[in-house]
C-alpha cells in the first residue's frame, strides 16, 4: 500500500513539473523586436556615426553593428537601449564597407538584419603622422602631434644613430600632444615614425628629418648661495637649508651623510604655513628642462628603517625662476605622489624611485634665470616638521 501511496505521489509532483514547465514556456518571449529606422550615417576618420530611430518595443535592450574591418576580421560594437546612436571605428580604408545592424531584446531575441553601407574618412592615424613636427631640445627632443579624433595611438619613433637603430613607443590620446625624448647625443640623428591605433591599423614608416639634439649637462651647485630673507628657515638640529644643493645625497643605511633640511613649526613662527619658500641665488645665468629631487632617507629608528614617504617629506612643490628675485614665473607644479596603500605599505619600486631621485621635466625648456625658487605647498601630513634632501637642475650652465 505504502508503495502504491509513493508512486501516487511521485506522479503527481511529475504532472505539476509538467504543468509548470509547459506554462513558462507559454509565456516565454518568442517575439523578435522591430527593425531600425530613419538610418543615416556620417563617416568620420576611421569609422562612422550611424544614428537611428528605435522600434517601438518596450524591451530593447541593445542594437548591435557587424562588420568586418580592414584587417579583414569580423567585429561588432553596441550601443544601449539609451542611445540613438552608434560608432563603427577601428577602420583603415576610403573604400565602401558594409554593416549589419540588428536589434536585440531582453530575452536576446534578435531583429531582421538591415544593412547599410558607407564609405569612411581617411583614419586619424594618417594625420596624426601628417601632424608630427620634431624640435631639437635639451638632451633630446620634443615630439608633437594633432589627434582629432582623439583616440588612442602609438607613435613608433626610430633614430639612427651611426647605422645603430633604436625605438621609442609613445602613446597618448591627447588631441595635442607634445613629449620629449631624452637621453640622446648632441648629433646629428635620422628620425622616421609611424602611427598605430589600438585596432592594429598602422601608417608606413616615413623619414622626418635629421636632428641634432641640444647638448645637456648637470648644473654645477658650487655657486648657489641662500637668500635667507626670502626663504623659510631649515636650519634645525643637524639640518641646515643649504644641504639642500650640497650634492650629497641622504641614505638610509647610515647617518655618516645627514645631507637634509629641517623646517619646523617651532623656528617659523610656530605653524607650518604653506607654501614653505627656499629662494637661491644661482650667481650665474642657467636654463633647465629637468631636474631631480630626493626626500630625507635615513631614520633614527635604526635597522635599515626607511624615512621615505613618512609625513614630514616633501609631497608637493611649485618651481619658480626669476632674473631679478622680486619677479617669479612658475615653471611649474610638481607632485611626488603617494604610494602607500590603506595599510601604509609601501611598494618596492617606489621605494627604489625615492633613493634613485624623483625626476621631473618642465612643459618646456626654461627661458634664462638667475634665481631658483623651491616653493613646497604639502609634506606627507605632519604639522610640526618637514624635510627633504636634495635637488639637482639639467640643462645649459652658465649662459
Amino acid at each position: 500500500m505504502r508503495k502504491y501511496i509513493n508512486k501516487i505521489l511521485f506522479f503527481s509532483i511529475f504532472v505539476m513539473i509538467t504543468i509548470v514547465a509547459c506554462s513558462d514556456n507559454d509565456n516565454l518571449d518568442t517575439t523578435p523586436p522591430g527593425v531600425l529606422s530613419n538610418i543615416t550615417v556620417t563617416p568620420i576618420n576611421g569609422g562612422g556615426i550611424i544614428n537611428y530611430n528605435l522600434p517601438s518595443d518596450n524591451d530593447i535592450l541593445y542594437v548591435k553593428a557587424v562588420y568586418t574591418n580592414s584587417l579583414g576580421e569580423e567585429v561588432f560594437r553596441v550601443s544601449s537601449k539609451y542611445n540613438t546612436s552608434l560608432e563603427v571605428n577601428g577602420l583603415n580604408q576610403t573604400s565602401a564597407l558594409k554593416v549589419k545592424l540588428y536589434v536585440v531584446d531582453e530575452s536576446e531575441n534578435i531583429s531582421e538584419t538591415t544593412e547599410i553601407e558607407f564609405t569612411p574618412l581617411q583614419s586619424f592615424i594618417f594625420l596624426v603622422q601628417e601632424s608630427i613636427q620634431i624640435t631639437p631640445d635639451l638632451g633630446g627632443v620634443k615630439i608633437t602631434w594633432d589627434n582629432i579624433a582623439s583616440k588612442t595611438v602609438f607613435v613608433y619613433v626610430h633614430i639612427l644613430n651611426d647605422g645603430e637603430e633604436t625605438i621609442r613607443i609613445l602613446s597618448s590620446n591627447n588631441a595635442q600632444e607634445n613629449v620629449f625624448i631624452r637621453g640622446l647625443e648632441a648629433k646629428e640623428l635620422t628620425f622616421s615614425t609611424k602611427v598605430e591605433d589600438f585596432d592594429g591599423n598602422i601608417t608606413a614608416l616615413e623619414e622626418k628629418g635629421k636632428y641634432t639634439p641640444l647638448f645637456e649637462e648637470k648644473i654645477d651647485k658650487s655657486s648657489w648661495t641662500l637668500i635667507s630673507g626670502q626663504s623659510i628657515n631649515g636650519n634645525a638640529y643637524e639640518g641646515r637649508t643649504v644641504n639642500f644643493w650640497d650634492d650629497v645625497v641622504d641614505t638610509v643605511e647610515t647617518d655618516a651623510d645627514n645631507s637634509y633640511f629641517i623646517i619646523t613649526r617651532d623656528n617659523n613662527g610656530g605653524s607650518l604655513n604653506f607654501p614653505l619658500d627656499i629662494v637661491i641665488d644661482l650667481n650665474k645665468n642657467v636654463k633647465i628642462q629637468r631636474f631631480t629631487v630626493w626626500q630625507r632617507a635615513f631614520w633614527y629608528q635604526g635597522g635599515g628603517v626607511t624615512y621615505h614617504y613618512q609625513e614630514e617629506n616633501i609631497k608637493t612643490f611649485d618651481l619658480y625662476a626669476s632674473n631679478d628675485a622680486q619677479t617669479w614665473d612658475l615653471l611649474g607644479q610638481f607632485d611626488i605622489g603617494d604610494p602607500r596603500d590603506a595599510a601604509g605599505n609601501i611598494p618596492a619600486e617606489a621605494f627604489q624611485e625615492a633613493i634613485d631621485g624623483h625626476e621631473f621635466s618642465l612643459p618646456n625648456t626654461s627661458e634664462q634665470f638667475r634665481y631658483l625658487k623651491f616653493s613646497i605647498t604639502s609634506n606627507y601630513g605632519s604639522t610640526q616638521i618637514t624635510v627633504g634632501s636634495e635637488i639637482t637642475l639639467f640643462g645649459l650652465d652658465n649662459l
